[in-house]
């Protein structure tokens, strides 16, 4: 198993560099867009994970992670899908609104999910706006570059925060299939070309999945917003993994560029087999966890 790494300062501790940090800063009060922005600025590099229920949100927000994706990969490790492709917006307003309940601090981004918002900017801001009402999210995510920028202005000029998904997308799967996306110069100019449309379409920030680290270092550079890297290399502003991945539960392969801090999977077993070994053994419940 992994090592896991020194303890860092927590949200809210004295540890921090600057005050503002988003990661082991002194601030209380819900994280916006504008302080990823204000991080870009300072050179901050910040850590983003995906969460799907309240509980599992809480653990993260009081860690002090400071943004927190609802991912449509909700459908592989929460719903028992095999792709992202099944959910459905109804799926993604009741997660995210737990998540947005089990939390206070982290900017909490959910993702347009497939078919939501591929019709064009009206029914992206119909979308858009369910997710913001009725599960209270701060942001919303969606998929393409210069194919989507439509749907990012409208939804930008709407007043609703817009962070843009580039490279490998998820839900154009059965298209690209599961491989490195920007490599050859002609397929990284136009990931650079739709990064930059991304970015003047009004996005707030971008993520960069399964793309050259080259690559992702030359966006990182040219642009203004923050891009938040998954299996792009060290060079963006943050990191986003899925949980599951990063904590050990992910049953099989895991991703290459995934790296596990715990074995939880094992560690959750070992608690099932534990319990069951005492009932079958009558030795739970004891006498201490009796009423009389």
């Amino acid at each position: 198993m992994t090592q896991l790494p020194a303890a860092r300062p927590t949200a809210g501790s004295s540890g921090s560099d600057h005050p503002k940090a988003l990661y082991g800063g002194t601030g209380t009060r819900r994280i916006t867009v504008r302080d990823l922005g204000a991080a870009k600025e300072r050179g901050e590099k910040w850590p983003m994970l995906t969460a799907y229920d309240a509980m599992t949100a809480s653990v993260f927000d009081e860690a002090g992670i400071p943004v927190l994706l609802v991912g449509d990969s909700m459908g592989n490790v929460h719903l028992g899908y095999d792709s992202t492709v099944p959910v459905t917006l109804d799926h993604m307003a009741m997660l995210s609104a737990a998540v947005v309940r089990g939390t206070r601090r982290a900017l909490i981004v959910a993702d347009l999910t497939f078919g939501s918002y591929q019709e064009g900017p009206v029914q992206a801001l119909r979308s858009a706006t369910r997710l913001i009402k009725e599960a209270g999210v701060g942001a919303v995510k969606l998929e393409g570059g210069e194919r989507s920028l439509a749907q990012t202005e409208t939804l930008v000029e709407a007043g609703v925060p817009v962070m843009a998904h580039l490279g490998l997308t998820p839900q154009s799967f059965n298209t690209l299939g599961y491989r490195v996306q920007g490599r050859g110069d002609e397929a990284a100019d136009r990931l650079i070309r739709d990064a930059k449309a991304a970015q003047n379409a009004g996005a707030f920030a971008l993520v960069l999945e399964l793309v050259p680290a080259e690559v992702a270092a030359e966006i990182t550079r040219s642009l203004q917003i923050p891009v938040i890297g998954i299996g792009a290399g060290p060079d963006t502003d943050a990191q986003v993994l899925v949980w599951t991945d990063m904590a050990g539960m992910t049953e099989g392969k895991v991703p290459r560029f995934t790296k596990q801090y715990a074995n939880l999977r094992q560690t959750l077993g070992d608690a099932a087999r534990a319990f069951a070994g005492d009932v079958v053994g009558a030795a739970f419940p004891a006498e201490e966890h009796t009423f009389h």
